[in-house]
């Protein structure tokens, strides 16, 4: 399965303190906050992390549809490129576009071909006749689909079986 999100580094910036006491340990792992903190840009490490850990929960969420809210039971390698939760790895890919992280993890690398990925204006000029189900979990024409928004950005991530060669719509 998928998950996305998506970060606006201006909004998270004026929104979020992650430099205050305790934060960094309430939400990653030992190895993290030596990656942030040896990082040229700990704030863009930091919302890096957090996308990819948001984007595998989407996928726990789907499989399990159970709402928890535990950052720590998700341990990110960004160097491996993947998330690993309960003894699962999942494979990510996070591109920095300007002030903004979009991730997109899956539950096997091979599903990266099977995507078709939307975001900004795209999403504004198609017609979206998404439903959800009892649980939350978004799909589009009966396709797994994850959404994300966060700020000025929006992102849109559809799994179609039957397209190989993966498309991206983008502006």
């Amino acid at each position: 399965m998928i998950g996305n999100d998506i970060v606006d580094l201006h909004l998270a910036e004026r929104e979020s303190y992650w430099q205050r006491q305790g934060y960094l340990n309430k939400i990653f792992t030992a190895d993290e906050q030596s990656f942030i903190l040896a990082s040229a840009d700990p704030t863009t490490a930091v919302w890096l992390l957090w996308s990819c850990k948001e984007a595998v929960y989407k996928i726990v969420h789907r499989h399990t549809r159970v709402r928890t809210y535990a950052p720590l039971k998700f341990n990110c390698s960004v160097t491996a490129g993947t998330v690993t939760y309960e003894g699962h790895v999942y494979p990510f890919r996070s591109l920095q576009s300007g002030y903004c992280i979009h991730t997109i993890a899956v539950e096997k690398a091979e599903l990266f071909d099977a995507l078709e990925i939307y975001t900004e204006d795209a999403l504004k000029r198609e017609q979206w006749d998404i439903s959800k189900d009892d649980d939350g979990v978004p799909y589009l024409e009966g396709s797994p689909v994850s959404i994300s928004h966060h700020g000025r950005f929006a992102g849109l991530v559809i799994y179609r079986s039957n397209n190989y060669a993966g498309t991206l719509h983008m502006i």
